[in-house]
């Protein structure tokens, strides 16, 4: 569980780079090139990536009963 929560962290902070960069207008070629509303969907999606980035890479807790 904690391995997939890292690799969807990596990719929501990957995609929601690219999406930042395209409603920024500083990555051309599509339709969400220069939109801002595609901008504030990437922070969004790099926060949610951070997050669960952060979740799965924090140290477990030791289980009772071993």
């Amino acid at each position: 569980m904690r391995m997939f929560l890292i690799v969807i962290g990596l990719l929501l902070i990957t995609t929601g780079g690219i999406w930042v960069l395209q409603g920024g207008g500083l990555l051309p070629g599509s339709f969400m090139s220069g939109q801002s509303l595609w901008l504030f969907i990437g922070l969004a999606a790099m926060i949610a990536g951070v997050v669960l980035l952060v979740v799965g890479a924090r140290p477990g807790r030791p289980r009772a009963g071993g």
